[in-house]
């Protein structure tokens, strides 16, 4: 078994390591989706690879959280249940609802997708495995009641934004402008809505693991719906002019 204090002090290198490459993806942007690219070699089924990327939350999360004693622990259960809420569905869900037959991705992304997703699978699984430690009294805490709404919200959000593409997808082949609910405001919000139940589940937590996985899920995504955000600026000159990126209002 891992020293707690060891624990942290690699919670807190994999965080500081995720601030690092930030500014790296703000210059290379991963081939995948609409910057689907075969210069990064091998390609694999889209939908195969995601299933495959997606697993280490949902396997390796459950192996290591059941290793230890702390499933007996209601609030660690709650906790648990709603990391494999979010999984279950991107996992063995989302692929199968996704228009994806015939496409492909690189290897390289989701050889490196595993590698992040077993990072945080280990932090976060081996913590509230082996050293959360809450009472019942937990539940009425602000950190977990402020961070549950925005967890709920956040996935309540993520799924919304899925809902509209995959309609778009499945009328056409061709990408298009996305509209309703909160796309009013900004390109991404499955991204914001992401990065929402991560904050949120950093909070119900009040972890080291917690909020290394907030980190890295910001590093990600931020780039990302920038680069989306540009896409869709240059390929629509119709895109509306006060969306922003990431966040309502503001970028």
């Amino acid at each position: 078994m891992i020293s707690e204090h060891i624990f942290n002090i690699a919670a807190i290198c994999w965080m500081l390591s995720g601030l690092l490459i930030f500014g790296v993806l703000f210059k290379i942007t991963a081939p995948y989706g609409k910057f689907i690219s075969n210069k990064w070699g091998a390609m694999v089924s889209n939908r195969m690879g995601w299933i495959v990327m997606e697993a280490p939350p949902l396997l390796l999360f459950s192996y290591f959280f059941f290793w230890g004693n702390n499933y007996q622990n209601l609030v660690c259960m709650v906790i648990y249940l709603l990391w494999m809420m979010h999984y279950l569905n991107r996992d063995l869900i989302f692929p199968f609802r996704t228009k994806t037959s015939g496409k492909k991705m690189p290897l390289a992304i989701m050889l490196f997708a595993i590698i992040f997703n077993t990072f945080n699978a280990f932090f976060n699984g081996y913590f509230l495995g082996f050293f959360a430690d809450y009472s019942v009294s937990w539940f009425l805490d602000p950190r977990f009641i402020i961070g549950f709404i925005v967890f709920v919200s956040g996935f309540a959000i993520n799924i919304f934004a899925d809902n509209v593409l995959f309609k778009i997808r499945k009328n056409s082949n061709d990408y298009q402008i996305p509209y309703g609910g909160i796309y009013k405001y900004i390109s991404c919000p499955n991204y914001f809505g992401e990065i929402l139940e991560w904050t949120g589940f950093a909070m119900m937590s009040w972890s080291l693991a917690g909020l290394s996985f907030c980190v890295w899920t910001i590093v990600n995504l931020l780039p990302r719906a920038f680069a989306n955000h540009k896409w869709y600026k240059q390929h629509f000159p119709e895109y509306p002019a006060n969306r922003k990126a990431l966040i309502p209002f503001l970028f």
